[in-house]
């Protein structure tokens, strides 16, 4: 009987036996030398074994037994990493036994090797029984310090990643994006990108992937894409004429640009006159005929997302990413920190648009640490500019990952050159983040307390310097004031109609967004006691408070477009109303919120010839009135096919 015949009857694979120091002899043996089955086979007939000469060169022989180990066993130094930080008395008391047991046992285990047929039976049927011996017999051999840095295990997923990712130890970042602390905090990884990564830990993956196994493995030649998967429900995907190019590297930063081909620019041309015309059925029709154009996914994810349909809207956008996804230049990394997007250029916006809508829908989803993988990912892209202001909602999705000593390090890392603290969220964040840390159990009582010293530092302080938080966020968590503190002129209404629009801008932004992780019982009862201490530095008369007055006055005068972009995009209510009037009178693009002003334009659209109202009779006006009603029929085809009724009238509304 062969030897693969015999690994196959005990279940066991190729390299994965188990040594023995008794199989081990003088002599080559075949089967640890040739890779090969067929060779094995043909030379265990041929295989001379030398018996054991005598006693004292029972100790050359297990020197000579643990060197072929350690060449025999690929996995050997994976092990001996893991050991060498034992008790070296008990590797000698371990060592002086295997060689007392070993001596005797190469007496017993000889077999005659003139029948190999008859020595592979008796091996296989005492393979059970001296499993537990086997165990005891294992020798250490310990690696150099120069191996056992080179090996990595190999389950270990996120380590290897790092090596690859990182050689020779190098930081990927360059000196002007905050080097090598910045990438620790902000280094995206590729497994938490995918949502069902996250949803398997809560639910196991049976409960996730359902069905769904034998799908995929029917499916043929299918991509492996980091952001999104193809689904089967999706139309075929061929290149709609989007590609990605380099245009420059410099200090270790590749910047790329999405571009548009001529058909995609007379494309283009045509969504842009869709949505100039006012009628959504040029959209409806345009997608039919172009099932991966981006911008038109993006407008009409937002339909569905009005007539909440939010599977639906989802769905678009992932359909969006998954064609964006495609055209990525071969050197273009999501995870490196090293490719920028810039968003001036508009044929990139769309990518950054997909993003942040998908980034919303996994927070929506119950998935807050893929979507802090994807603010990541969207502040990676341009950190210096920060188009989409991610600084606004990264705390936020800190904290619900409890990711508190992250956020403490993007704090204390961006703090110098970003001014963090003049940003209301990360004052409360920060400090909330204090007060979760000195709450954890593994803590030392000492460090405990310094850290809640500090969060209740930092509170009193973010309090003093934003006060019109308070009342609106006791108000969405349902909490009634005390009397001393509604009474009071630092907390009362003085404080929210005396701070400037852009400061409330803000301050509503942080309390319709994370009012939620302000409702825990402990926490309103930290938040209670400092409220107190404040009152009281207040009525002493602290220079701090009049210093943090004369700051707020001098400061959020104005606030710049990329928060208002982002307060567009979040739908606040309470942040919405607080946009100054030069944003809300100007039409707002769902595709295209507030674009700079400072634009790069690559295309331009070609002006259209104005049609007059002296060449067209009156009876030819009173059809084009009636044109969209003709049309109609079309729409509501398609929207049955969907499953959504009733979407014509807020398609309108959202142009």
């Amino acid at each position: 009987m062969s030897t693969r015949a015999l690994r196959r009857l005990r279940g066991k694979q190729r390299g994965q036996e188990a040594l023995d120091l008794g199989d081990l002899t003088l002599g080559d043996s075949p089967e640890k030398q040739v890779d090969e089955e067929e060779e094995e086979e043909q030379q265990l007939d041929v295989a001379n074994v030398s018996p054991p000469a005598n006693k004292k060169d029972s100790s050359r022989k297990s020197k000579k037994n643990k060197a072929q180990k350690s060449l025999g066993n690929i996995y050997e130094l994976i092990c001996d990493v893991d050991n060498e930080a034992e008790d070296p008395h008990l590797d000698e008391e371990a060592a002086k036994t295997d060689r007392n047991t070993t001596s005797g046992l190469e007496k017993d285990d000889n077999i005659d090797v003139d029948k190999p047929d008859q020595k592979l039976q008796e091996a296989s049927a005492k393979s059970s029984g001296n499993q537990v011996k086997k165990k005891k017999k294992k020798k250490k051999t310990k690696a150099s310090p120069e191996e056992g840095l080179r090996t990595v295990p190999d389950d270990n997923i996120d380590l290897l990643l790092e090596n690859l990712e990182q050689p020779n130890g190098l930081s990927l970042q360059s000196e002007n994006c905050g080097g090598s602390d910045r990438r620790s905090v902000l280094h995206v990884e590729h497994r938490n990108l995918n949502p069902e990564t996250e949803l398997k830990k809560y639910f196991g993956a049976r409960a996730v992937l359902g069905d769904q196994r034998p799908r995929h493995r029917n499916r043929q030649f299918q991509s492996s894409n980091w952001m999104t998967a193809p689904k089967d429900s999706w139309p075929r995907h061929s290149r709609p004429g989007l590609s990605m190019t380099l245009l420059q590297s410099q200090d270790g930063i590749q910047y790329f640009t999405f571009e548009h081909s001529r058909d995609y620019q007379q494309l283009q041309f045509k969504f842009l006159d869709a949505v100039e015309s006012m009628d959504p059925n040029n959209i409806v029709a345009l997608l039919q005929l172009n099932p991966y154009h981006i911008d038109s996914l993006l407008q009409l994810s937002d339909v569905f997302r009005i007539q909440e349909n939010q599977e639906m809207a989802r769905d678009l956008i992932e359909r969006a990413l998954y064609s964006l996804e495609c055209a990525f230049h071969p050197l273009f990394s999501l995870t490196s920190g090293t490719s920028r997007l810039d968003y001036l250029r508009p044929e990139n916006r769309a990518f950054y648009l997909a993003l942040y809508k998908h980034m919303i829908f996994l927070e929506k989803r119950g998935c807050p640490r893929t979507a802090l993988e994807y603010c990541k990912l969207i502040l990676s892209l341009d950190p210096d500019s920060d188009p989409l202001c991610m600084l606004l909602i990264i705390d936020f999705l800190m904290l619900r990952t409890r990711e508190y000593q992250a956020l403490l390090q993007l704090y204390q890392d961006w703090e110098e050159h970003r001014n963090l603290s003049q940003l209301p969220n990360f004052a409360f964040s920060t400090a909330l983040s204090h007060f979760h840390l000195s709450k954890q159990e593994d803590m030392d009582p000492e460090e405990s307390d310094k850290q809640r010293q500090k969060a209740d530092l930092m509170l009193q302080n973010a309090l003093i310097m934003f006060p019109g938080v308070l009342m609106p966020l006791l108000d969405l968590c349902s909490v009634q004031p005390d009397a001393a503190v509604t009474s009071h002129s630092f907390f009362g209404p003085k404080s929210q109609i005396g701070q400037s629009l852009a400061l409330a801008e803000l301050t509503a932004l942080y309390v319709g967004r994370t009012y939620n992780v302000w409702r825990e019982a402990g926490v309103m009862l930290w938040l209670e006691q400092s409220v107190r201490e404040v009152l009281r530095r207040v009525d002493a008369k602290d220079p701090l408070v009049e210093d943090y007055q004369n700051k707020r006055k001098q400061r959020y005068q104005s606030a710049p477009r990329n928060i208002h972009r982002h307060v567009l995009l979040c739908e606040i209510k309470e942040a919405i109303s607080s946009l100054p009037l030069e944003v809300t009178n100007q039409p707002v693009m769902s595709f295209d919120p507030l674009p700079p002003l400072d634009s790069v334009i690559s295309y331009a659209q070609p002006e259209r010839q104005p049609v007059g109202a002296s060449n067209e009779s009156t009876l030819s006006l009173f059809f084009r009135s009636l044109l969209p009603n003709f049309n109609l029929q079309v729409t509501n085809d398609y929207f049955d096919n969907v499953h959504i009724y009733g979407i014509h009238k807020h398609m309108q509304d959202d142009y």
